[in-house]
């Protein structure tokens, strides 16, 4: 796909974006260098080479699983305007 100083003006536009030419013609050739740095890894070949989600082999420390604090329902359900069966009662909005 070939992107022009016209492709970059045209979409500008259409995104509301006021840009000048020097913007314009600086934008179009990061795009370019950018599509054509994507083209050349593209071209690279991967044959053989499982993917992987990490360069590194990491693996996550999780904290043990415990419960930290007591259940609080009733206390914070005191205020509520309506309850029922240990739920707050909203009122419809969907129809």
């Amino acid at each position: 796909m070939a992107i022009d100083r016209s492709t970059i003006s045209s979409v500008a536009h259409l995104a509301r974006l006021s840009i000048s030419e020097t913007e314009a013609q600086k934008t179009t050739d990061n795009i370019v260098n950018i599509l054509e740095l994507i083209n050349r890894m593209q071209a690279v070949d991967t044959d053989g080479v499982e993917p992987m989600a990490h360069p590194l082999d990491a693996v996550q420390r999780l904290r043990p699983d415990v419960v930290t604090e007591t259940n609080q329902r009733e206390h914070l359900q005191e205020n509520a305007p309506a309850t029922e069966d240990g739920l707050f009662l909203v009122p419809r909005v969907i129809e």
